[in-house]
Order: structure tokens, then sequence, then C-alpha cells
């Protein structure tokens, strides 16, 4: 009698990494607080596409494939959930769709799946070009003004119209206000050990952000207020997307039989969510834009003439509809490309929920998961000579030659960004509107530095001279 011979299982390779835990080698050039990106960078060139740290006791792995990414993003999903410094964001953004796990995370995306339906989105073109346009007449030539500031202006101003319909009043700037207070105070938040069991303490830093939060709840919840006031007087639906959100039902009933929508506590957390998402990363994607275009005459010119034929010029001159958006192709590309470079969401993080597997490695239970879109936009074995500012890297044909999770500037998987279509929309009309009138100069004499905090911010002012077309 013959017997089948057992399958024997590969033994799993040990994670390749830091021998020690990261504060051990807290002077090297590679270790800055705040600069998570020069880490990233270092364990990419000295291990490769995976590699292993501890900080303070948790299990850190640091991932660079796309392979490796789909199966935490996509296949193996449900093994893990939000990490730490996410979960920490909780304090600003309760349950919102980027920290809620789920099952919150699937209700409250159901819910909020019809305000951000392509038709509907569609609806906004127009308010964006129209807003962008009003910002390129107040240019004056020569002048030389702040794009990274001009650029959160100008999104301020589209969320605003977008998300509330309203203008940017004292409301929105308050908003305004308080988020940046709050993204000042990121770093400490994220550091702060168990900072939620420390909020009614009078520590200097919990209290600015205490009183920055109370003040920012005060005015959603109000605008929240109004908005369902108007809906029981029966106003009709002004098309924004708060009145949307306050209007959706759950297509699946609650244990009593009913269709439910979102509580004033989840409206808030899901407003100040979308004004997050929605005004800070868009902006940033536009400033890095404008900077790379003017570093590159041949790209810029190759975007002004596609803006020029399908646009027109001198008399014939007019602004984009939607009719025009499948044509603004290089548009959106200059677009993609400037965000590879430099990703509004610059990385993203997991915690796994059981051991997993990655290829030959074997992820432990409750370790913390990293993978950036900077480095990986960065990395020449996937984009050849990857400093240089090609837009035809986004050419169907080139883009369909890349693996997946080699580009995810808004994520991927259940999980990928709700307002993606917004915000690609956002930033083609923004640019084909600015750019038919002006050219911008750099008027920097050295390159600019990233910032990295929850988006990835120029460091310093993006200063840039006014040249009329």
């Amino acid at each position: 009698m013959t017997t089948t011979p057992p399958v024997l299982q590969p033994t799993p390779l040990p994670l390749p990494g830091l021998k020690h835990s990261l504060p051990f080698y807290a002077f090297k050039p590679w270790v800055k607080l705040g600069s998570p990106i020069l880490l990233f960078e270092y364990l990419l060139k000295t291990f490769g596409n995976i590699a292993h740290y501890r900080f303070l006791g948790t299990p850190i792995v640091f991932i660079n494939d796309p392979e490796y990414i789909r199966e935490v993003l996509v296949n193996q999903s449900s093994a893990f959930v939000k990490e730490r410094t996410v979960r920490r964001m909780k304090v600003l953004l309760g349950e919102g769709l980027i920290t809620s796990d789920d099952p919150i995370h699937i209700r409250q995306r159901r819910i909020a799946a019809p305000a951000f339906h392509r038709q509907r989105i569609a609806a906004y073109g127009d308010q964006i070009v129209a807003i962008a346009a009003a910002q390129r007449e107040q240019w004056q030539p020569n002048h030389t003004i702040d794009i990274a500031a001009a650029s959160m202006s100008l999104s301020l101003e589209i969320v605003a119209r977008t998300l509330f319909d309203t203008e940017v009043t004292a409301d929105i700037r308050s908003i305004n206000d308080e988020v940046n207070t709050i993204m000042d105070l990121y770093n400490f938040i994220v550091a702060f050990p168990r900072i939620e069991s420390f909020m009614h303490l009078p520590i200097p830093g919990i209290i600015k952000f205490r009183r920055s939060k109370a003040r920012l709840d005060a005015v959603v919840d109000r605008l929240i207020r109004e908005h369902r006031q108007a809906a029981a007087n029966g106003e009709p639906d002004k098309g924004d997307l708060l009145s949307m959100l306050l209007a959706s039902t759950d297509d699946q009933a609650d244990a009593s039989g009913q269709l439910t929508g979102m509580t004033d506590a989840q409206a808030r957390d899901e407003v100040l969510t979308i004004f997050l998402a929605g005004y800070e990363t868009v902006a940033n994607g536009l400033a890095w834009t404008w900077y790379l275009l003017s570093q590159n005459p041949d790209v810029e010119a190759k975007l002004h003439a596609e803006l020029d034929a399908v646009l027109g010029t001198g008399s014939n001159l007019r602004l984009p509809t939607l009719a025009d958006y499948p044509n603004l192709r290089y548009t959106e590309q200059v677009f993609a490309e400037a965000m590879r470079l430099y990703p509004p969401a610059w990385a993203m993080g997991r915690m796994s929920t059981r051991p997993v597997q990655l290829g030959p490695y074997t992820i432990p239970t409750g370790a913390h998961v990293f993978f950036s879109q900077y480095i990986m936009g960065r990395d020449p074995q996937y984009f050849p000579d990857p400093l240089r500012f090609d837009p035809d890297r986004f050419s169907p044909e080139n883009k369909a030659r890349r693996p997946k999770f080699t580009y995810f500037p808004f994520g991927g998987g259940n999980r990928q960004c709700i307002g993606e279509s917004f915000a690609w929309m956002e930033g083609v009309f923004s640019i084909a509107t600015i750019a038919q009138r002006w050219r911008l100069a750099y008027a920097g004499t050295t390159p600019p530095e990233v910032q990295a905090k929850i988006t990835l911010r120029p460091k310093d002012p993006l200063m840039m001279k006014l040249i009329p077309r």
C-alpha cells in the first residue's frame, strides 16, 4: 500500500529590517521627527520592498511592492483595520469615512454614496470653472503670489459652494482656521501616548486642540441644523453635498425595519472628513502642479496646445464646460504626474488583526503596515528616470503596462476615496481655466522642500510670478 507524502509548506522567511527598536537609531540622518519619508527611503534602499522595525514595542512593516499592497487593501483587507495614526484622527473626524472601521464604515459609505454619484459630481463642473475663472481675473501681470496659498483659497471656495451651497463666509473661514490650527497640532496628537484619555487635562497642546474642536463643532452643527430646518420647511434641495448627505438613507433596514439616515453627529463627522479630504488634498496637488509646470516648459507648452485646441484662442476663447472634460486628456495627465511626484496623501497604513502572509513573509498580529504613494511613485522599477516630470507616463497605453498599485493617490480597495471623481474634476478644470490665461514662473532660488503631515504640503510659501499668455 502506497501513501501520499505530506505536502511540505515552505518555511516563512524572517522579515528583513532593523535589528533594534527605532529610538536606538535616533541620531542617524534618516531618523528625524516629523520626516518619516527619510526613514521609508532608507528602508527601501537598504532592505528592499519589505522591511521590519519596532517602535516602543509595536512591530511595524514598510512595504513597497504593488502585489503586497494589493493583498493589504484588497485580497486580505478583512485582516486589517486602520492603524494608530489614523485612529488618532478620530479626535477630530470622529467616525467619518477616513477613520471609521467596519461595520460603521460600510453603512456610512452606503448612505453617503448618492452624494458622490457621477451625475451629481458632474453638476459641480460649472461651479468649479466659475470659481477658478473669478480667481484668475483677480491676478495682476508680473505680480508674485504664493501659489500654495492661492490654491488653498481656490479649493476653499469650491468646497464652500459644493459642500454647503454658500460663499466663503465668516463661518467657512472659521472652519478653515480651526482645521489649520488642528493640522498644526497633528504631530503632537499622533505622538502623545493615549491622548484620548487625557483630553480633559490642562495640557497646553490639548487645551488648544479642545478649543479649536469646540469652535469647529459649533459652526458645523449650526450649518447642519440650518440645512435640516430648510428641508423641514419644504425648501428645495440646492444640490450641495450636505443636503444630499442629510437626505440620504441606508438602503438596508435597521433592526426595526426602518430605513434610517445619518444622525447629526454622524453628519458632522462626514462634513469634517469631506472638508479636510476635499480641500487640503486637491489644493496641495494643484500647488505642486504649478511648480512642476514652471520647471518644465516643454510640458507647459504641450498643455497650452491642448487648451488652445479644445477651448479656442483670441476672440474664440471660452471657458471649459462639462462637454470638454473628456477632451482634456493631457491636462489630466499633467495633474496625475504631479500627484505621482508630490502625492497629497503621501502614505497609508493598516494594522493586522491576525497573522497575514505576504509572499514568503508572515506579518504578525498587531503589526502596523505602512506603504507610501510618495516612495512608490519615485521607484525607478516602475517609473524610469523617476524625477523627470513626464505626463505621458499616464497615457492609456503606459498606464496599462504598470501594476495597479504602483499609483494609488486616492487609496484602493473598499476604502478607496469616495470623492475621487470630484477631485479629478476639480484638478483638471482648475488647471485648464487658469492656464488658459496665465503662465506661472517659480520665483524661488532653491527647490521647495516638502512637509509631510496629514498631506504633503510645501514647507515654505511657493512664490510664483504671474505671466499673461
